[in-house]
């Protein structure tokens, strides 16, 4: 099932939040197609348990072959372990950071990924798509060394990978928090954990308060809508996280 983040004048995003087993080993995940006139892209494509929900729920909207681009926040195997079957089934071309430009073709058959990867630099870049863009905003270490958020400049939507993230089943993913408040004890944890640091988080509050922002959606839990954008921006600018918190006692030889 698709959830509509927006549709206005041939310009698309959807958001796939059941395509897991709900309630089996593996953590809940969105993925997403946001699709401009007769192009598309998909972010966060998944693992390999969301690949032929996906593949087929994506055919009722646009034709999976002409999709262009695949744009991967981190390699995580949540983010792109499917990648050797959509390199299969598509033409498109991964857009990941530099950093991982050449370990993501461990995912697929040898030869699979030449000339079909473009490795994102640290900066950014804008990534056309039909008759606009899609903005790859630097997001690094958050949690990963090289992070990057999509930024849909029609829509307004920050698609934000790790942060933003809530934890819960599919269903809760489904409805967007307009609230920041009652949903904190779902998202301090995951926080405080995977993000590195107070320093970046506070540098990127700094980068998006420019933006316009419509929506934050994350690739795990619900999306982050109305007021809930501005209060999540607020709350995770002065967040202790990650290596604040570390001391000796997190290095000790195990008893």
């Amino acid at each position: 099932m698709a959830i509509e983040l927006f549709n206005h004048d041939g310009h698309v995003c959807l958001m796939f939040a059941h395509l897991s087993d709900e309630g089996g080993e593996a953590v809940q995940a969105n993925q997403f197609l946001v699709i401009d006139g007769q192009q598309g892209a998909v972010i966060d494509p998944g693992g390999n348990v969301a690949y032929n929900e996906l593949l087929l729920t994506i055919s009722r909207y646009f034709p999976p072959n002409k999709l262009t681009e695949i744009l991967a926040s981190h390699a995580d195997p949540d983010i792109i372990a499917s990648l050797d079957r959509w390199m299969t089934s598509t033409q498109a071309t991964l857009y990941i950071s530099r950093l991982w430009e050449r370990f993501a073709p461990h995912f697929c058959k040898p030869g699979k990924t030449v000339g079909r990867i473009i490795g994102i630099p640290d900066p950014g870049m804008r990534i056309p798509l039909g008759r606009g863009e899609i903005v790859a905003l630097p997001a690094h270490f958050m949690h990963a060394e090289g992070n990057f958020q999509f930024w849909d400049p029609v829509s307004r939507i920050l698609f934000s990978g790790d942060l933003g993230v809530s934890l819960g089943t599919s269903a809760e993913a489904s409805q967007p928090i307009t609230s920041l408040a009652p949903n904190i004890p779902r998202m301090e944890g995951f926080h405080r954990r995977y993000m590195v640091s107070q320093k970046v988080l506070r540098l990127w509050a700094h980068m998006v308060r420019k933006l316009p922002i419509h929506m934050i959606v994350p690739q795990h839990g619900a999306p982050l809508a109305g007021p809930a954008v501005h209060e999540f921006i607020d709350w995770i600018e002065t967040l202790s996280c990650g290596v604040d918190h570390l001391t000796q006692a997190d290095y000790a030889i195990p008893k």
